[in-house]
Order: C-alpha cells, then structure tokens, then sequence
C-alpha cells in the first residue's frame, strides 16, 4: 500500500503520526501529575512501541531519497510543530513569540541543510 504514494509523502506522512505517538508517550501525562511514576512509564513505554513501528517504516522507506541528516531534520520539524499544538491543546500551555520564534531559526537551519549548495 505505502509503495503507491510518493516517497516523500509517505515518509513525512509517517513521521507525523510517530510524533503524535512520540508527544502523546513524552508529555500526555504530565496532565495527570497525581499518577504514580511508574504507571506513567509503562503506559508511555506501551504507547511509544507505536511510535516505533512508524518510525522506523519512515526512516526506511525515506533513506535514499533523503540524507540521513535530512530525514532528522525532517523529523525534529515535525516533532516541534506537532508539539507547540499540543503544548498549547493538551497542555493547556501559552505559544509564547519566543518559542515561534526558535521554531523559525529551526527551520532556516532546515533550510541550509535542504539546500543544495
């Protein structure tokens, strides 16, 4: 099935989804600061098995069509951008300019890594 949509799309659309996973084992219970320790590990540990099996499939279908340090670069956008939403969403936290800020000094280093110089 993965092997009818394009390369590119199909990594980036697999990295998204590994991050919602990531995000949600990382950082959906500090929601629940009254859980005990480890409760929150072995549930994040469970929900991160998930992350791992896109991933991975991400990774290898997108190697050869994108460095290794553009597939990370890839994933560390994604990771953020799924964050700052689920920050603000779950979290209940401010987006303040700072943050907007770092994220775009994130993204022009993408770009210097993208470019082909």
């Amino acid at each position: 099935m993965l092997s009818s949509i394009p390369t590119p799309l199909a990594t980036i659309g697999l990295l998204v989804c590994s991050n919602l996973f990531m995000t949600v084992a990382w950082y959906g219970h500090l929601k629940f600061p009254t859980a005990s320790l480890w409760h929150v590990i072995v549930i994040s540990w469970l929900i991160a098995f998930f992350e791992y099996c896109l991933q991975v499939p991400a990774n290898r279908i997108g190697y050869g069509y994108f460095t290794a340090a553009e597939l990370k670069t890839i994933q560390e956008i994604v990771s953020l951008t799924i964050f700052m939403v689920f920050s603000v969403l779950w979290l209940g936290e401010e987006l303040r300019w700072n943050y907007i800020l770092g994220f775009a000094l994130i993204v022009a280093a993408a770009f210097v890594i993208f470019h082909k110089w």
